[in-house]
């Protein structure tokens, strides 16, 4: 809960933690099969960092939570150092951060290190002191999962050497970066389809993706929720994630070594083979998955 003054009297935030969200797997959580592939890889990998990034509420969080899940197992030490703790993991050993006795990301994390974990999640690196002890754990024989705050993948790169890491500890160490949004998924009750004029979509979209997805059609059929008593009619029901997933190589390395930037960097990971958030979003809507207009609201960028 999150409590501001404003003119006029208080705004408040709740954040409501469903008890499904317990059950949230790899498999659920909206990952394409490429995806997942690339995501397993790097999980196999017994040490470096997987990034989740995004803004607040994109469902970063879950996606680890759902990594950790999967690794976890009695072979392992896993330690987490979170504020808060969201969900309780049997096996895990989950610290939350308590600013009033000055227990911070990075004190906890430093304590982590000693305790010979095999698996350390950071709930989020928000400074230098933080990043340089991540990147330095995932360095020497830690596999370590935290979020960072940036607006998609390739971008949480420079932001780990505004930081203070050094370009050659970043390159080493990173081994994926998970860039997503939510997008509320179409109710299924309710679900319909209709022939939509993609002219008006062409003008909201980049034409090298527009090709790429929907090729040289001018109409489709696309998705929609009409609205029933399962979703209160409003069309929806739940959320899924789109991604894109920026998977460490040796040329990647190289250009980080060389500090190019953010641009420079998505770009030779899409000739790589990368799927960008929007053409994640947009594949998901032609598969009835969710709507253009849900795509457009979130990973329009």
């Amino acid at each position: 809960m999150s409590i501001v003054p404003v003119v006029g009297g208080e705004k408040a935030v709740l954040r409501i933690l469903a008890e499904h969200g317990r059950v949230l797997t790899l498999e659920n959580i909206g990952f394409t099969e490429a995806d997942q592939e690339r995501l397993e890889r790097a999980m196999k990998k017994p040490y470096g960092m997987i990034l989740a990034t995004g803004p607040t509420g994109s469902g970063k969080t879950s996606s680890m939570y759902s990594v950790l899940k999967r690794l976890n197992s009695r072979e392992v030490n896993v330690q987490t150092i979170e504020d808060p703790v969201e969900y309780d993991i049997p096996g895990v050993n989950q610290i939350q951060v308590n600013n009033k006795t000055d227990l911070t990301f990075a004190k906890g994390l430093r304590s982590i290190v000693r305790q010979d974990p095999d698996i350390i999640l950071v709930g989020e690196i928000r400074d230098s002191e933080t990043a340089s002890i991540a990147v330095n754990a995932a360095m020497t024989g830690h596999l370590v999962l935290s979020t960072l705050h940036t607006n998609d993948a390739a971008t949480s790169i420079p932001r780990l050497l505004e930081m203070g890491a050094e370009p050659f500890l970043v390159a080493s160490s990173v081994n994926l970066v998970i860039a997503q949004r939510l997008v509320r998924r179409i109710c299924s009750h309710c679900i319909t389809s209709k022939t939509e004029d993609l002219d008006v979509l062409k003008k909201n979209i980049d034409p090298g993706i527009f090709k790429k997805i929907f090729g040289v059609k001018k109409k489709d059929r696309l998705f929609v929720g009409k609205g029933c008593v399962s979703c209160g009619h409003s069309g929806f029901e739940g959320r899924v994630g789109i991604f894109e997933l920026f998977e460490m190589s040796n040329t990647l390395r190289e250009m980080i070594m060389k500090r190019d930037n953010a641009s420079v960097l998505m770009d030779q990971a899409i000739k790589e083979g990368m799927t960008t958030m929007l053409e994640d979003g947009l594949k998901k809507a032609q598969e009835g998955v969710t709507t253009i207009s849900e795509v457009l609201r979130v990973a329009k960028y």
